[in-house]
């Protein structure tokens, strides 16, 4: 990294960069890697709505040779880290009630394994940590359930946002609300 490379991005978060020293497409926001890149300028960016969501929508202009595709930039650290949350949740709350020993070492697999792969590298290292410091408990799916809930909390409480009451893990993730 240079000392002209931005440290912090427009949405007030440090810029992530990558072994080469290229800002982290899937560390950083759209808004900040845009910024970091040259593509958006801080007076761009003070233009009144100017965000993530606003840079990342509005456009229906498709894709070469596509009816149905739209061009889109490829996910952000926001867009990424919901769907991710996303998913992770979803497969804790499909996990057995009462999984078989091969069940509860694929999943632990499973764990370790997308610990190593997210394409955010500092987000990949910091739940590789969370799993090495809190071993997953994989004996049923409550237990799993409220273990996904409270390393969600983990990653909130670091982020500054609010914490998700894990009372509620099941009505979130498997079952619904009663209204």
């Amino acid at each position: 990294m240079t000392n002209s490379q931005p440290q912090e991005g427009l949405s007030g978060r440090k810029i992530v960069y990558d072994e080469n020293g290229k800002p982290c497409r899937s560390c950083n926001t759209l808004l900040d890697f845009k910024f970091a890149t040259g593509k958006i300028s801080t007076k761009q960016a003070s233009v009144k709505g100017t965000n993530a969501t606003t840079l990342n929508s509005g456009s229906d202009e498709k894709i070469p040779h596509s009816k149905a595709y739209v061009k889109a930039d490829p996910a952000d650290v926001e867009r990424l880290g919901n769907s991710s949350w996303t998913l992770l949740h979803t497969i804790s709350a499909n996990y057995p009630s009462n999984p078989r020993e091969h069940q509860k070492s694929e999943m632990k697999q499973f764990l370790q394994i997308f610990s190593h792969i997210y394409p955010c590298s500092w987000c990949a290292s910091d739940f590789e940590q969370y799993i090495r410091n809190h071993a997953p408990k994989l004996d049923s799916r409550d237990d799993f359930g409220r273990w996904m809930c409270e390393a969600h909390n983990e990653v909130n409480a670091k982020l500054n946002k609010e914490l998700f009451d894990c009372n509620f893990w099941k009505n979130r993730w498997k079952d619904g609300w009663d209204e």
